[in-house]
């Protein structure tokens, strides 16, 4: 039972949406995959790579800042900063993968 609760209090975090839109997660995933790729490597990955970065960054970052703040409040600017940051940390986990 408790395995339960804990895995909805999980999705309900992991599920919380802004009122950027979709178009907006999109553009916004861009930007944030390409400048996380400047941060952690020093050079984008693509227009698609860098939406595809950008867009799970943001999942892993507002998944991780939900913890902490009201991910679902945050506007443009602030899922832009979520997104990179969680972005960030894909790269890191991802290239320290592909080093061993």
């Amino acid at each position: 039972m408790e395995m339960l609760a804990a895995t909805e209090f999980l999705a309900a975090r992991s599920s919380t949406l802004t009122s950027v839109g979709w178009i907006g997660y999109v553009i916004i995933g861009a930007l944030a995959g390409w400048i996380a790729g400047k941060i952690v490597k020093g050079g984008g990955s693509g227009l698609l790579l860098n939406i595809g970065i950008g867009i799970v960054g943001a999942l892993i970052g507002g998944f991780l800042l939900s913890f902490f703040l009201d991910t679902a409040a945050g506007g443009w600017w602030f899922t832009l900063f979520t997104a990179i940051l969680g972005s960030v940390i894909l790269l890191a986990i991802v290239g320290a993968v592909r080093k061993n």
